[in-house]
């Protein structure tokens, strides 16, 4: 990728600025809820290993870790490795980190669980690009390994969807604005910060390709995911209308 234009998500600038927002401090608190979730749904015991593809700031992985989990987190930006470098350190947990792009990241056979979580997944350019990443985690897993994925599917983002909003967090006034690409293929959202102290204000425009679940139910299975259910929390109820987000647990 190095020859080719980077995307929005390779740049640190972005995250350095944007990072504090998109992870406050309920996405914190929640986290430890979640990695216990995710342990029950994969039926991990202490030292497994799995793989976070995509770990930011390590919010999930050092909750993994501390459940004693043998933890990688795979993520292209450095700053995001550098603040779970720092996390874990406070809490006395050793995380392996390793700064690559999901598209090429392979570690053959080796992983009990993979989780992206947090909508994570759809940003890349093409289709073909976002497969390649499920492509590469479905290598990395063992035989029975369990892969987790979390985020808005194009249902969800058609249930809940606002045009914007506003609001104040880390320091800065936020501003929102969502707008539909094509046919409910994607979500164009764009992020407006206004720094509380000295008035500065930076932009930010990205798009996230929206899939179906049961699109992404037969992309798992074509890969070569031996089964793959869907739910509407990481307490495996089911997914309908009630559903406020889609967990994916596709096994190999």
């Amino acid at each position: 990728m190095d020859n080719q234009r980077k995307e929005w998500f390779e740049h640190d600038e972005f995250w350095e600025n944007y990072g504090p927002v998109m992870f406050d401090e309920q996405r914190w608190a929640e986290a430890p809820a979640v990695a216990e979730r995710i342990c029950k749904i994969a039926g991990l015991s202490e030292g497994c290993a799995i793989l976070e593809a995509g770990c930011g700031p390590g919010r999930i992985a050092v909750e993994l870790a501390l459940l004693g989990m043998n933890v990688t987190g795979v993520d292209l930006i450095k700053s995001e490795l550098e603040a779970a470098a720092e996390s874990a350190a406070d809490e006395n947990v050793k995380l392996n980190l390793v700064q690559a792009d999901l598209r090429t990241f392979l570690s053959p056979n080796n992983f009990d669980c993979a989780v992206n979580v947090y909508t994570s997944f759809g940003y890349c350019d093409t289709m073909e690009e976002d497969c390649q990443i499920l492509k590469n985690v479905y290598a990395s897993l063992k035989d029975g390994g369990c892969f987790i994925l979390e985020g808005t599917s194009r249902e969800i983002a058609v249930q809940y969807f606002t045009p914007g909003e506003w609001f104040d967090r880390a320091g800065k006034t936020v501003l929102t604005e969502f707008t539909v690409e094509g046919a409910w293929e994607g979500l164009r959202s764009r992020w407006i910060l206004i720094d509380k102290n000295n008035g500065e204000r930076m932009e930010h425009t990205f798009v996230q390709r929206l899939y179906s679940a049961v699109e992404l139910k037969r992309i798992l299975q074509e890969i070569g995911f031996k089964t793959v259910e869907i739910y509407g929390d990481y307490d495996c109820n089911p997914y309908n209308e009630t559903a406020k987000t889609m967990v994916i647990v596709a096994r190999k």
